[in-house]
């Protein structure tokens, strides 16, 4: 799945606060290393999709790429990290949605109020995406794609729980942190899931979208306030 590099550096001018902190500009060595990496993901991503995973191998993805498969290792330590480019992203984002959250908003309100804009904007984050399903399709035909998903929602959810334990300040014994964490995880992987087979079966993105934003509102009606109002953050 490739990557989405982010713009790098940052516009300064006469307009910037005196004490604003410029990112520092991409040097002509990360910009190749980065431009690489991202054609050697653009290139595997598209094998994967026409042939699928299993089918691949990293010689071909380097022969195409017109790198050594030493090269390849380097960007890339195992092959499913070819197909899961975003793994770290994705592992982050619920964990940092909790920590950005709002003065009075608890974690579940910030994780699944996301989730209900994501739907609402039919992106990859809620599986609506168009061609996500096709990208589904493949994972769902590699063994070792099933089990690094299965280990990236592991991650997610353990990343998160650290999160809960450090934003409430529970101790190593409690486990509302992990309860939560995994409770919210799941959550929202039940509804992403439904929605990108039911993108992959053909239904349209608007009645996928109203399906899973109904299927969110049954869930949600089925978790204890204790879940819902947990990690409400204090108000200013």
């Amino acid at each position: 799945m490739a990557s989405t590099a982010p713009n790098a550096g940052a516009a300064s001018g006469p307009s910037a606060p005196p004490d604003a902190v410029t990112a520092p500009k991409e040097g002509r060595r990360e910009r190749k290393k980065r431009e690489t990496r991202t054609r050697i993901s653009d290139i595997a991503t598209g094998l994967f999709m026409a042939r699928g995973f299993d089918a691949v191998t990293v010689a071909e993805i380097a022969e195409a790429a017109d790198v050594s498969v030493n090269t390849v290792y380097n960007y890339f330590p195992a092959k499913e990290d070819l197909f899961f480019d975003r793994e770290e992203e994705m592992v982050e984002r619920t964990s940092a949605l909790v920590r950005d959250r709002a003065p009075g908003q608890s974690a579940a309100a910030a994780v699944l109020g996301r989730l209900r804009e994501d739907i609402g904007e039919r992106n990859l984050y809620a599986g609506i995406k168009e061609g996500f399903g096709d990208f589904m399709r493949v994972v769902r035909e590699s063994p070792a794609l099933v089990a690094r998903l299965m280990m990236l929602h592991h991650r997610t959810a353990d990343r998160l729980r650290q999160t809960l334990a450090d934003e409430t300040g529970a101790g190593p014994g409690d486990p509302m942190p992990e309860l939560v964490a995994y409770e919210l995880v799941n959550l929202v992987d039940l509804v992403t899931r439904r929605a990108t087979l039911s993108v992959a079966d053909g239904v349209s993105p608007e009645q996928t979208a109203r399906d899973a934003l109904a299927r969110l509102d049954a869930y949600e009606s089925l978790v204890t306030g204790a879940l819902l109002n947990y990690a409400t953050k204090p108000a200013r």
